[in-house]
């Protein structure tokens, strides 16, 4: 079996989980056999064998992902199956395809309808065309899939995302930051978006009575700033620290510090973040999300997308004894299910 793959980023160098998803993904496919080609911009590519560097320059993602598109058609040319990603990469999937008449695979991570409160049409279109286009196509949950078929009439495969131990350098985060030993320590990671609902929880600060509670908020975005104001104008901002970028060297260190991972996302198609929470021991209080498809009940403490719930949710929590309790999925598992796919595809 020979694929070519589309993908943007590598750890370490990721921008998201869709990135975490493709450099598993390639290491499993290529521990099974897996004749594989994966082209990146070159700023995310590592030097290994079977991985095509290409300079993308400057410019917006739509501009730099089409760079790559000759690229992706020539690695094309001797695959079984072409394999892209969410939305960006329907403009080399289709060259390729078409250049090559050989089967195209997308994977959905989420939606632009899960990522923006008013989704950009130029994304909500060409996710329409990717999904009536390519051949197949997977979602990373069942809850996914349900929206990838009510928005474009596609049936996805489901393929769940693996569990991955993040790294600990042994760094004292709860010193960084001046949280105190015994005080409660929440932690929030993930980009600064609608999406992810952090006001929410800045809200849910409000009815927790916890007077030396501390919420640490890693991660950035485009509402950063407007969240820094906004913590001041609720009166929490005392509680809180911004954090800025979390490493990916430093990400289990964070993790472990705290007493909670609180992820009170809009939308959370499969929820990375939370596994990673669960696999250095830490209990999570989440929102719905697609990991909680397979986890045990009492793996997570679910909760609604409302302040008050949260807060509920969070009290919950820091009064639970013991280390949460579930099965982890070994990416080995997505790479054997993923090549199962591929094979039905192709043939």
């Amino acid at each position: 079996m020979e694929v070519a793959m589309l993908g943007w980023g590598f750890p370490p160098d990721v921008t998201g989980g869709l990135d975490t998803h493709v450099g598993e993904l390639f290491e499993g496919l290529r521990a099974e056999g897996v004749e594989i080609k994966l082209v990146l911009p070159s700023e995310h590519a590592p030097e290994r064998e079977g991985i095509v560097p290409v300079e993308t320059g400057r410019g917006d993602i739509l501009t730099r992902v089409n760079r790559m598109t000759d690229a992706f058609v020539d690695a094309a040319a001797e695959a079984d199956v072409i394999h892209t990603h969410d939305w960006f990469g329907y403009g080399p999937g289709s060259q390729a395809a078409a250049a090559h008449d050989v089967p195209w695979l997308t994977s959905f991570h989420s939606l632009s309808s899960d990522r923006n409160v008013d989704p950009p049409e130029r994304e909500v279109e060409t996710e329409r065309r990717l999904a009536r286009r390519a051949d197949h196509s997977i979602a990373v949950s069942k809850l996914l899939a349900g929206r990838v078929s009510e928005q474009y009439g596609a049936d996805p495969d489901v393929v769940y995302n693996g569990f991955s131990t993040p790294t600990r350098t042994g760094v004292d985060v709860r010193e960084r930051h001046d949280v105190g030993d015994n005080d409660p320590m929440l932690l929030f990671v993930g980009r600064h978006t609608h999406q992810k609902g952090i006001d929410h929880l800045f809200y849910a600060l409000e009815h927790l009575q916890q007077e030396d509670l501390t919420l640490v908020v890693g991660g950035t975005g485009h509402l950063t700033p407007r969240l820094e104001r906004f913590a001041e104008l609720l009166g929490v901002r005392d509680k809180l620290v911004f954090a800025g970028y979390v490493s990916d060297e430093e990400l289990g260190d964070y993790y472990a510090a705290a007493d909670l991972f609180v992820s009170p996302s809009l939308s959370e198609p499969f929820g990375i973040t939370i596994t990673e929470a669960l696999m250095v021991g830490t209990r999570v209080v989440a929102t719905e999300s697609g990991v909680g498809e397979i986890l045990s009940p009492d793996a997570v403490i679910e909760v609604d997308v409302d302040s008050r719930s949260l807060a509920a949710g969070v009290t919950e929590g820091l009064t639970t004894p013991g280390d949460p309790e579930f099965e982890p999925r070994p990416w080995s598992a997505v790479a054997a299910e993923t090549l199962d796919i591929y094979e039905k595809t192709a043939s």
